[in-house]
């Protein structure tokens, strides 16, 4: 996981990203799409060869994306992780600190607000997937 964010049209993936049951159903597809529904240990096997996992957020209020996001990275996974649907400036920062790495907000989001939230603070306090050590750890060593 880069430093780098991205949005669903900054580099476009080749191939759509088929539903779960479809992709474990069909042995070529690299690109698959979660429902919130959906357990995201299903696709444990098979990280090695996607290269997209995209995370549905219908509602800004439905937190299962980011325990899903959580488990992909923990477990190895190294490529595109989405968040898509109704994803809001607040929620970027948790987003990534879970391993999100793009997103395909609904409604456009200004660039701009978003370094600034990226940004913000120069220190953390819990330990997560992303590379920013937690505060604690800097403080004691």
């Amino acid at each position: 996981m880069g430093d780098a964010i991205r949005f669903r049209d900054d580099e476009p993936h080749e191939e759509p990203a088929v539903t779960l049951d479809a992709f474990l159903g069909q042995s070529n597809a690299t690109a698959v799409r979660l429902e919130p529904d959906e357990d995201a240990r299903a696709l444990l096997p098979h990280l090695d060869r996607l290269s997209l996992i995209e995370v549905a957020f219908p509602k800004f209020r439905d937190g299962r994306g980011y325990s899903a996001a959580r488990i992909l990275r923990e477990a190895g996974y190294t490529g595109e992780l989405r968040a898509a649907g109704d994803v809001l400036l607040d929620q970027i920062v948790p987003m990534r600190r879970c391993g999100f790495d793009s997103f395909a907000p609904e409604t456009t989001l200004d660039l701009e607000a978003v370094e600034r939230a990226l940004y913000r603070y120069d220190y953390v306090y819990q330990k997560t997937v992303d590379i920013r050590p937690p505060v604690w750890r800097i403080r004691n060593g």
